[in-house]
Formats: structure tokens, sequence, C-alpha cells
């Protein structure tokens, strides 16, 4: 009886540590109207547009643009400044493409298309570590344009969070007693 407690016991730690680090949003690029395209007028910067919103570890930010048409390119900082295409650390060209942020710093993605980044088609955006993914707040919704974030449900997964819990609890006292 007491293995069968210390595995139900591990099982139960490694769903609590599971369920705390899931927390990703997907953010589409350009806010609500989703393209990834050349800005409409000089008034519009995909970087101000990110500078508005925030990117987390382990989110995914989506770009939607007509496939074979147009292309995104994550590149390196000197890349991006100068528009080079020529040797990207990823191309996509599927027309909905979604990148997961998987470090903290800066990224930056221009397109592919010659002549679309002088134009303004390049986004920068600086990815932050979160501190405590488990009890982060649901996005707020904004005023602006900003990013289009998938709806996630903070209380959900405070409460599973916390039903992962008492199941430890139970767990750790099946294995002693």
């Amino acid at each position: 009886m007491a293995s069968s407690s210390l595995l139900v016991t591990i099982f139960l730690c490694i769903s609590f540590f599971f369920f705390l680090s899931v927390d990703a949003n997907e953010v589409t690029v350009g806010g609500k109207s989703g393209d990834w395209k050349i800005p409409p007028s000089s008034s519009f910067s995909f970087n101000e547009w990110a500078q508005k919103a925030r990117f987390k570890v382990g989110d995914f930010i989506v770009f939607r643009y007509e496939a074979g048409k147009d292309s995104v390119l994550q590149v390196t900082r000197e890349a991006y400044e100068k528009c080079n295409t020529t040797s990207p650390k990823a191309s996509y060209t599927d027309g909905n493409t979604k990148v997961k942020l998987d470090q903290a710093g800066p990224v930056y993605f221009i397109s592919g298309t010659e002549g679309h980044c002088q134009k303004g088609q390049k986004l920068r955006l600086v990815v932050i570590t979160p501190r405590n993914s488990a009890f982060s707040p649901a996005p707020s919704p904004s005023e602006f344009d900003g990013p289009a974030i998938a709806p996630t449900s903070g209380a959900a997964k405070l409460t599973g969070g916390f039903s992962v819990v008492f199941g430890l609890v139970l767990g750790l006292w099946a294995f002693f007693f």
C-alpha cells in the first residue's frame, strides 16, 4: 500500500508543476485586425503596437498573411536594422505562422518579400520571463487596437491548481498514515 501511495504522490507532484507551467497566450500580430502586411500609413508601426503588449516566454506570436505572396523571417538585430533577408534564423511561408517565444529578450521579424521591410513591415518585440505563471492575472481588455489574445481563464487554472494541491495533500496523508 505504501508503494502505491508513493506513486500517487509522485504523479500528483508532477501534475501540480505541469499545471503551474501552463500559461501561454496566442498574440496575433497587428492586434484585432491581425494582418502581417505593409502598414497602411506612416502613423502605424508594428513596433508601437508591440510596445503596448506584454510577451512572456511560452507565448505564441501569430502572423496572418497571404501565403505565396509574403513570408515571415525571424532574424538577428543586425538583419532587422538593415532589412537583410539573406540569412534568417527561421523562415515561414504558410500564411498562418505561429512562433513560440521560447526565451527572454528581444526578438526580430521582417517580411521576406523584397521591399516590404523597408516600408515598415518589420517587428521587434521584447519577451519577458513571467515571475509566477501559476497566479498571473488574465490579460485585461484594452481600449487600443492591441494584441488579440486567446481567452484564458485564470480562475480555471487557480481551481485546477488547488485541486492538485488538495490531491497532493491526500496522497501524502495516505502515504504517511
